[in-house]
């Protein structure tokens, strides 16, 4: 897998950053270019149209799947839900795996 643009989306941008800092680390470790970058759901579509492979939405925000999926598609951006358990206990390692495998579909 080549380049990896990834967008964590919480409310305030602070869980999602604590997770994004855990998958900068695996990444790194794995020797993948991989760019993470954590946003408040209130400004995550701006950072969208500058340019991202997937939006990672926390759990809370699973409701609002459909209309993110329809919003992002124009970009050609992907979007998932992360699950509760990686979001919960803070897994970068268990996030950059769903992430590749939910792109590999």
């Amino acid at each position: 897998m080549g380049d990896l643009r990834i967008i964590l989306c919480c409310g305030a941008g602070m869980s999602s950053g604590f997770l994004a800092n855990a998958v900068k680390k695996a990444s790194k470790k794995r020797k993948m270019n991989v760019t993470v970058a954590a946003h408040a759901e209130s400004n995550v579509m701006s950072v969208v149209k500058e340019g991202a492979d997937i939006l990672c939405i926390g759990p809370h925000y699973g409701s609002r799947y459909d209309t993110y999926k329809e919003l992002c598609s124009e970009y050609g951006t992907e979007v998932m839900v992360i699950p509760k358990d990686i979001y919960g206990t803070l897994d970068g390692e268990g996030l950059l795996d769903y992430i590749i495998g939910y792109l590999k579909k």
